[in-house]
């Protein structure tokens, strides 16, 4: 089974404004509303892809009760937690360019993880994965996830993902994850560039990190694609497909899903990196995650 974690869910409000402008009243020329945060996109892009997957967080409130009625809608399987507080809404304005202004979440407290703890302890077993995306409500610090991972002790066995920002991320490493991914960005934020280095300068933060004790990495590139290095000693780079830039929003959660979708099915890094690349890259082609359809679509143009 594929196990998604997420402490953050939101409700994503998407407003198009042509020409959005400060200072002044703006109306939308369109509107959507659809459930967000990592995790969750990652059991919806994997329940795409025909793999098994169990949502579990974080919900609380109104909001809370909206994203548990819209994934049973879709058919995701979950089991969230019910905490004090408000799931967060978010906003994405698309206008001549992408903001997004995103909410602090739902009261998350220690005892509430450890609820999730004891239910994952009597779930995880050898060969399950356990995907942990996303922010953290500001309730919990920069430790959450470490402190999360450490109390849960996974089987041996278990492929623990961990996507997040900054000391979120770098914490969770002393316990071995699986992979991480984080992305360009986040990866230069981590140790301090001003700038974005070339591939070997890519290649050589993601080897830092596997001393620091990630056993894969992938980091993700926009639209110049995504490299990789493997407990293996591999490296590698996979170009992204062309094509007209519509929502980054579920991008990065869909390389996740393409990656352990291929590499279930093949145990091939290479060919996962190729499929994770065109999963990100048809999902920023539409304005939804992609189909499965649409990924084999990009895929075919990168070969």
């Amino acid at each position: 089974m594929l196990y998604t974690v997420t402490f953050n869910p939101s409700l994503d409000y998407y407003v198009k404004v042509n020409n959005v402008k400060s200072g002044i009243v703006n109306r939308t020329t369109g509107e959507r509303l659809a459930v967000g945060g990592k995790g969750i996109n990652v059991s919806l892009a994997l329940k795409e892809l025909d793999e098994p997957t169990m949502a579990l967080g974080f919900i609380a409130g109104f909001t809370g009760n909206a994203i548990r009625d819209k994934i049973t809608e879709l058919g995701l399987e979950h089991d969230f937690i019910e905490v004090k507080g408000q799931s967060r809404i978010n906003v994405k304005i698309k206008s001549n360019m992408e903001t997004d202004i995103n909410g602090t979440g739902a009261q998350v407290s220690e005892a509430d993880v450890g609820k999730l703890v004891k239910k994952l302890k009597a779930a995880l077993k050898e060969g399950d994965w356990l995907i942990v995306c996303g922010s953290v409500p500001s309730t919990l610090d920069d430790s959450a996830y470490a402190n999360f991972i450490k109390r849960l002790k996974p089987p041996a066995g278990v492929n623990i993902v961990v996507d997040a920002c900054g000391k979120l991320l770098t914490g969770t490493l002393k316990y071995k994850p699986f992979l991480i991914k984080p992305n360009i960005y986040e990866m230069c934020e981590i140790f301090g560039l001003g700038s974005v280095p070339d591939i070997e300068g890519v290649f050589g933060c993601a080897r830092k990190l596997q001393e620091w004790g990630a056993r894969n990495v992938i980091v993700s590139m926009g639209s110049s694609g995504a490299a990789m290095v493997t407990e293996t000693k591999q490296s590698m780079f996979v170009r992204a497909a062309r094509g007209q830039l519509v929502n980054s929003v579920g991008a990065g959660d869909s390389m996740i899903a393409g990656f352990i979708h291929e590499y279930l099915k093949s145990g091939n890094y290479f060919s996962a990196l190729n499929y994770a690349t065109a999963a990100g890259s048809a999902c920023a082609f539409t304005k939804n995650l992609a189909t499965k359809e649409q990924i084999e679509y990009v895929e075919s143009l990168m070969l």
